[in-house]
């Protein structure tokens, strides 16, 4: 799959050319688009062969800090130019991207090649526990706001970017909680059989590994000021809104090579690893990669709150609840999957009809 992924690699000089030449921005921005789906995956191998040459404890922490980076990238770039709803509409998407839909083609796929699948739901149950506390944390920002109005709606504005700020610091240190936890003093909780796996076939040197990681980066980076810059000519000219394209599109295409390697996880009956991939990623997207570009708005001049529509809250809510109420038992079957699936689709048509500001 990576070998024919990689084909799309030719979509970076045609992206290079047409922001060169000025050409047709929505072709800019489908370029664009398509050169960064195998650049998230070279850069997912890159961190993973670090990560078999620094160890476990190093290599969670690489993991966490480059599992979502291309879509910390783009939204930066977004955040940069002031497309703070796309940014905010980007952190959900990811969220439920996760949760939904590469969680349910997971199940789905592999509940219909095995009949019920297990792992370890003491890990799960930590990591769905994680979950709860970004739901609140989206919608204690969210209510403040509603409130607040009512109260001085001529500070509110300043007032919601002073509670998100304070909020993202919390978060982090969350998350830094949780690493300690996962990494150091409960590792064996959220161990599985499959960490003790022995990983066969080539490893990269460790210059190699370095060097292409920092060199998909860069090029992540230019794809994504590329995508960003044109998005507003794509988006008319394609018919889609910024929301949809923040929500849908924009998740999609920054987690695709890990949305694929949970689902092959699934098919080989290896769901320990596909449950740690899906929840795994949601937990750094909302514990890490929100709070750090809150932060980031906070230094380059370009204040973001966490105050999202009632449309995505209730989405995010929604979607915790059924991926707790999936992780109790420890064990999946297709059904699941189906489920997470059918809840993603009728998220999608809303987001797709939902009128344009």
């Amino acid at each position: 799959m990576s070998k024919w992924l990689n084909v799309l690699l030719i979509f970076i000089p045609v992206a290079v050319y047409l922001e060169l030449t000025h050409g047709n921005e929505t072709f800019l921005f489908i370029s664009a688009a398509l050169a960064i789906l195998p650049l998230a995956g070279i850069m997912g191998q890159a961190t993973e062969q670090l990560a078999l040459k620094l160890g476990s404890t190093i290599g969670g922490l690489l993991n966490a800090t480059f599992g979502n980076a291309t879509e910390l990238i783009i939204a930066f770039f977004a955040l940069s130019a002031g497309k703070f709803e796309v940014v905010k509409a980007s952190i959900i998407g990811s969220i439920l991207g996760n949760l939904l839909l590469v969680l349910g083609l997971a199940l789905l796929l592999g509940g219909l090649k095995f009949k019920e699948q297990s792992f370890n739901v003491k890990g799960a149950g930590t990591v769905a526990s994680l979950l709860t506390i970004s739901v609140l944390a989206l919608l204690i920002p969210t209510i403040f706001d509603l409130t607040a109005r009512a109260v001085a709606p001529a500070q509110v504005a300043a007032l919601d970017v002073n509670l998100s700020d304070a909020t993202a610091i919390v978060l982090i240190l969350i998350y830094l909680a949780y690493l300690l936890f996962s990494l150091r003093t409960h590792k064996e909780i959220l161990s599985s059989a499959d960490d003790h796996e022995e990983h066969h076939g080539p490893q990269w040197s460790m210059a190699l590994a370095i060097g292409v990681l920092v060199a998909a980066t860069v090029a992540v980076g230019f794809m994504s000021e590329f995508l960003v810059g044109s998005l507003d000519a794509a988006t008319a000219s394609l018919g889609l809104s910024e929301f949809f394209v923040g929500l849908i599109l924009i998740p999609i295409i920054g987690n695709a090579a890990e949305h694929a390697a949970a689902v092959l996880f699934a098919m080989r009956n290896r769901m320990e690893l596909a449950m740690t991939i899906a929840l795994g990623s949601t937990v750094q997207v909302a514990l890490l990669v929100a709070p750090i570009l809150v932060l980031a708005g906070l230094i380059i001049g370009k204040p973001l709150d966490l105050v999202i529509t009632p449309l995505e809250l209730a989405a995010v809510a929604g979607a915790v609840l059924i991926a707790n109420s999936i992780v109790r038992d420890g064990e999946t079957n297709w059904l699941e999957g189906f489920m997470l699936l059918s809840v993603y689709a009728i998220l999608g048509f809303a987001v797709f009809y939902f009128p344009a500001a």
